[in-house]
Parts: C-alpha cells; structure tokens; sequence
C-alpha cells in the first residue's frame, strides 16, 4: 500500500541535518519555536558520519601505530601489527556515539526529526519524499526555513565514483581491507589527510596534482613542511597532470594523467582516490518553487544574517558562501536561528580559524601579511619556531612555527599562521585574541604555562614587539 501525501505545520523547517542544520534546529528550539529538521541520509551530515570526525578517528589511529612503530630515538623499540578492520570498527563506533547524540539533543531540544528527501513546493512548502516503496511523501508548510543541505564529492570525468576501483573519501574511509598501492587524485586538504593515513599503513601511495604544489589555498611555507614530511612517508608526488581516464590491467589498474602538453603518464596501481574538492547540493531543492537560483559556485547569496534574496529563506553550510568548514556552517545556523526567533544576531568573518589535519597540521585565522597590507594596515609580523620550543622537542615533533600578523600602529591582532604539532587546538587563542580585539602586548604579557606548545604563541607576540626570549629578534 503506498502512504498518501500528508500534510504538517511548522515555524521552522532545517533542510538537512549536518553541524549546520541540526545546530539551527537545536538552538531555534531552545528559543521556543517549533521545528522540523528534514534529513535525507544520516543524523550529524558529511561531517559526523563520512568526514571530518571519521577520517580524524583515522589519523589518530594511524598516527598512534606509526609513532609506535618509529620512536627508536626515544629509545622505544616496536613493531605495532595493524588490524584494519578492527580499526575502522572503532572509528564507526566513535560516530556512532556522536550521531546518536545528535538525535537525543534534537528530541531534548523538542526537534521533530523527519527523514527524506526536501524539495520547496511553494513560497511556503516543502514537500518531503520518503525513502523505501511505498512510503509515499508529505508536505511541510513553514514561516521560515533553513537550507543546509551541504555538499558533495566533485566527481572527475573519466572516474565514475560507481566505479569499483574507483573511490571517494567516504568510501575510502570505509575500506577495512588495504590495497597495496593508491593514486590519489588531488593534492588539497582531504587528499593530503587521506594520503598520508594511507601511507603510514604502509600502502604505497601517489598524489597526482594539476598545480604545481600542496595546498594550494595555504602560503608555500605553511605547506612545505608537510610536503616534505609527505616524501619521508614515502608518497610521490606528480605535479602539472590532470587525470584522464583508468582502465584495468592485470590484477590492478592503470591511471592515466596529462599534462599541458598533451602528454600522458602511466601510474599502475590498485586504486584511485578522487578528491579534488566539494560541490555544494543546491540541485535537489527546486529552487525555480521559491525564484531563488543559485551563483556560479552553485551556492546561494546570503547576507550578515544567513538570509536569502526570499525573506523567509536562510542558508548556511556549504551551499551558502565562503570556505566549506563545519564550524562555520554551525555558527550560520545559531545565526539563523536567533534571527528567525526575533533576536539580535548577524554573522563577522573577520576569525572564522581552518585546519588541515596533516602532518604535521596547518591552522590559519584572520589575515596573513599580505592580506593585512592589502586592506591598508601596516603589517608587523612576529614569528616563532617549534624547534625552539622545549615541549615540541619532548614530542618529538618540532617542525614548523606560529606565526603572528599584527597592525604596526595599533598592535591589534590581525591574523596568525601555524604549522607544527597540535596547530588545530593552538590556533584557538589566537582566534580568540583577534574577535576580542586583543593586542600583542596583552597576549605578550599573559603567562603561559610551561612547557607547552601554547608558549609559542606568547614567543611570537614578544617577537613581534622585538623582545622575545627564546628566538633572535628581528
């Protein structure tokens, strides 16, 4: 028997229920509205189930076998045998327990969770496919509603990501038997974060890139200590090719890549991993129902509080602009949320931190050097190494450096630049600094404890000012 259209009533509907949408959902709850959260797949989105929190269980775990398997230095001897399934079991385990969570906070928050398909039916309707046969579909009429739908793997012509040899982090992630070899296909932040779990397991791994580095949104410096950290794990790099195509030879496969020229390389292998970047999902919605249409980047325009060009119509996430980080997408939602519930709320970029966790991690926050020049400041900078840190030489990891922008006249924080060990957690404070309008003197001045990574921030500030202690002065 199929279940006919049924129809319900709501103050605010949540497309999609990632770090973006269930955060809306949650805290329009907490300010008294009646919320519906739509989702079509899992609880918690791409992030919770397939991305950021999965393929970081992962680099912990590997990171935990390698630095097992390689501490001779320190006088520590072992050969960690590895059981990938049993790893990836306990990584599922870990989003288990944090998607779970999601849906108790929505159900204690008096979120009405709902599962489907969302495309708008009207200025104010939503008409929600439910999955499986016969399970028919229902109609959703709101006052406001909160696109969150996401984003995608960007697939490239010639690897179909149906394609048994071919896969995406998602499906990389979920792999519980290694290939020996791997190409990776792109060179950004999640094929250097895969390349290198993959590496230290001990697969044989190949990064193809049509630029000529890593990380292409990050300044050279930030990005060579982990390409050459890369290359001392043992992955090879190919930079100026494009992939073009694959195709089966003998027990594995054959990836063929081009470069300007025309001329095609050869690399045989067991695998490939496609990830070259994401793609907002804006195509499911019917956006032609409520007359909004999507930029060139697939995304929609929103201004300072997360709305649309439709009054009632807010985005945020991935499908609404600037970088594709889940913080961010949880912060548009709060946003939106406070507003839809008549409160004073609108969005400031000027700290949003991002984070790549390689190794060793790069994390950024406001501007760099040549960003603050741009927008007029005087940019001093200050600057101080981790291998002059005596708590980054006790772990054994002492590449790399914090980094500090400031405006010459004023001393305000402007930006800060890290890459080194624990730069996802470091970064925090500067954040902080920067959204509180906190100066080099006051961070400077601010006794850190010893010995912590975290006094390399306070040394870079004292460098800035031209007093620090454990590093020559400009």
């Amino acid at each position: 028997m199929v279940v006919g259209d049924v129809s319900t009533g709501t103050d605010l509907a949540v497309v999609g229920g990632g770090p973006g949408g269930y955060v809306a959902a949650i805290r329009a709850g907490q300010l008294g509205l009646d919320v519906t959260l739509v989702e079509m797949d899992a609880y918690g989105g791409t992030c919770l189930n397939y991305g950021c929190i999965p393929s970081k269980a992962m680099i912990t775990a590997t990171d935990v076998a390698h630095e097992a398997g390689h501490a001779e230095d320190m006088g520590v001897y072992a050969d960690p045998e590895v059981d990938v399934a049993e790893m990836v079991d306990w990584k599922d385990g870990v989003v288990d327990q944090l998607t779970g969570g999601v849906e108790k906070l929505c159900k204690a928050n008096g979120v009405n969770l709902m599962e489907g398909r969302a495309e708008f039916a009207g200025n104010d309707k939503l008409r929600v496919v439910h999955g499986g046969e016969g399970q028919g579909s229902e109609t959703i009429t709101y006052e406001h509603c909160v696109v969150a739908t996401g984003s995608r793997p960007i697939e490239v012509p010639g690897f179909d990501f149906g394609d048994d040899p071919v896969l995406d982090s998602r499906q990389a992630l979920a792999m519980d038997e290694l290939p020996e070899s791997i190409v990776v296909v792109g060179a950004g932040y999640i094929g250097m974060e895969l390349s290198t779990v993959f590496a230290k397991l001990g697969v044989d791994v190949t990064v193809v890139e049509m630029l000529d580095g890593i990380l292409p949104t990050y300044e050279d410096d930030l990005a060579r200590p982990v390409r050459q950290r890369a290359e001392e794990l043992g992955i090879d790099f190919h930079f100026g090719l494009a992939a073009d195509h694959w195709e089966e030879s003998g027990d594995g496969i054959v990836v063929a890549a081009e470069d300007e020229d025309g001329d095609v390389t050869e690399f045989d292998t067991d695998k490939v991993l496609v990830a070259v970047g994401r793609e907002p999902v804006t195509d499911t919605l019917n956006l032609d129902a409520v007359d909004l249409e999507p930029n060139d980047d697939g995304r929609l325009e929103t201004d300072t509080q997360a709305r649309t060009s439709v009054e009632n119509v807010f985005a945020i996430g991935d499908v609404a602009p600037g970088p594709m980080l889940a913080h961010k997408a949880s912060k548009e939602g709060q946003v939106a949320a406070e507003v839809i519930a008549g409160e004073p709320a609108a969005l400031d970029y000027q700290a949003v931190p991002a984070a790549v966790f390689t190794d060793p991690e790069i994390a950024t926050v406001g501007l760099s050097e040549d960003d603050a020049a741009e927008e007029g400041f005087d940019p001093v900078v200050g600057k101080f190494p981790f291998n002059a840190s005596g708590r980054a030489l006790t772990t054994g990891h002492a590449d790399g450096f914090v980094r500090v922008v400031a405006d010459d006249n004023s001393g305000f924080l402007l930006g800060a630049q890290i890459v080194g060990p624990e730069a996802s957690e470091l970064v925090a404070e500067l954040g902080l600094a920067i959204e509180m309008g906190a100066t080099l003197e006051d961070v400077a001045s601010t006794i850190h404890t010893h010995p912590t990574l975290a006094e390399s921030t306070m040394e870079a500030c004292e460098h800035a000012l031209g007093h620090a202690i454990h590093t020559l002065n400009r």
